[in-house]
């Protein structure tokens, strides 16, 4: 098998892993609340203290891979991964805030990290569609907890079910030892500590114009796609007042749809040669779904429900790889990781701004349908404001 390939399959596999151990509690969310005595709505909250972890990681990122090379990197973070879901298993609220915080800390080195290894590896003309297969393993990672948390949760209780989803982030790790040698080979050991790697991945961001346009679109639908992830089972079960499993179908269609369309969407970028005019198409596309997730009501049925959630997932989950693939082609050469680190820093901005403010409107309003509602606004209005931008001559 060749390189490009092995690398393109274990990023995958990473990246599944490190996002079904962040999506596993929230799947799970109105049993976890119920053990508290909180609102599940509260979840939001929990998603925001986890990307506040990842927000930081990315950034730090740059200097890290420099030190211990990305797949040591990724290693490490599976195993933060496994650590937090581990302090989660306890049901205490401060020792959920530090899983929260845990888990971020192991999600944000994932990307920069399999974007260092792929940029290296894989075939320029086809970097859509490689940043797409292998960003279809948040989608993917997210359907496996909505797929096998909550009826592994019902089956033996949702600790036994967070300590399977830890078991299987410590083997990927294992199983990604295989490839260290070999990507790891230029790691420089005495290189910057992670504090100037910081700073460089925020100058490589505000150097560069098409790298700003993409940070401030990814905060906006990145946000987006975090909602509906952590959002879909408590809506679904308190709004149309389906099953714990029935929602849990729900969030896998929007996780599935969120593969095939991240495959897609980076198979059109490719051909079409205009990922920016796409991206701005796919803020209008979710806001239409977004809509369509507020009209559902407890007369529509189960098939309806599912087609509007792979409807939400295929625009809010599917937009990632064509963003990441843009990140790389208009970064400097060498740069594609810190790059990415830096703008993946605003992206997880927005994942920990979104929830929260999707949290907090509906508790002040009473319903999720203001949520949806305003959330649909504020993509058509990113969308937009990407679509009547002119794009600057050449790389960046």
């Amino acid at each position: 098998m060749k390189l490009a390939t092995r690398v393109l399959l274990l990023t995958t596999a990473i990246q599944i892993a490190t996002a079904a151990a962040a999506l596993t509690l929230p799947s799970v969310a109105p049993l976890v609340a119920a053990d508290l005595g909180l609102p599940t709505s509260l979840v939001g909250s929990y998603v925001s203290l986890l990307y506040v972890g990842a927000a930081a990681a990315a950034l730090a990122s740059g200097g890290l891979m420099r030190r211990q090379g990305p797949m040591r990197l990724s290693q490490w973070s599976l195993g933060l991964a496994a650590v937090g879901l581990l302090l989660g298993l306890a049901a205490n609220l401060p020792l959920l805030v530090m899983a929260a915080l845990v888990i971020g800390l192991g999600y944000g080195p994932i990307t920069p990290a399999s974007s260092e290894m792929l940029a290296r590896t894989a075939d320029p003309r086809r970097l859509g569609l490689v940043f797409s297969i292998k960003q279809t393993g948040v989608p993917a990672g997210t359907a496996l907890a909505g797929l096998v948390v909550p009826p592994l949760a019902l089956l033996a209780g949702w600790r036994v079910a967070a300590l399977v989803m830890a078991l299987a982030c410590l083997l990927v790790a294992w199983a990604a030892q295989s490839l260290r040698a070999t990507l790891d080979a230029g790691r420089t050991p005495g290189a910057a500590p992670a504090g100037s790697g910081l700073r460089a991945a925020l100058r490589v961001v505000a150097r560069t114009p098409g790298l700003r346009a993409l940070a401030a679109v990814s905060f906006v639908y990145a946000g987006m796609q975090m909602c509906v992830a952590s959002f879909m089972v408590a809506y679904l079960v308190s709004a149309p007042g389906l099953s714990l499993v029935e929602a849990g179908l729900g969030l896998t269609s929007a996780s599935v749809a969120g593969v095939v369309g991240r495959i897609a969407w980076g198979a059109l970028a490719d051909r079409w040669q205009r990922p920016r005019g796409l991206l701005a198409a796919l803020g209008g596309l979710m806001a239409l779904a977004s809509l369509a997730a507020a009209a559902i009501a407890p007369s529509w049925p189960l098939p309806a429900v599912l087609l509007v959630c792979a409807a939400l997932g295929a625009t809010a989950i599917g937009w990632n790889g064509v963003y990441l693939a843009e990140v790389a082609r208009v970064a400097r050469p060498g740069e594609a990781g810190l790059a990415t680190g830096g703008c993946l820093f605003f992206t997880f901005a927005g994942v920990v701004v979104g929830p929260h403010l999707f949290g907090v409107l509906e508790r002040a309003s009473g319903s999720y349908v203001a949520s949806f509602i305003a959330a649909a606004a504020v993509c058509s209005a990113t969308g937009a404001a990407l679509a009547l931008s002119r794009p600057r001559a050449g790389r960046g």
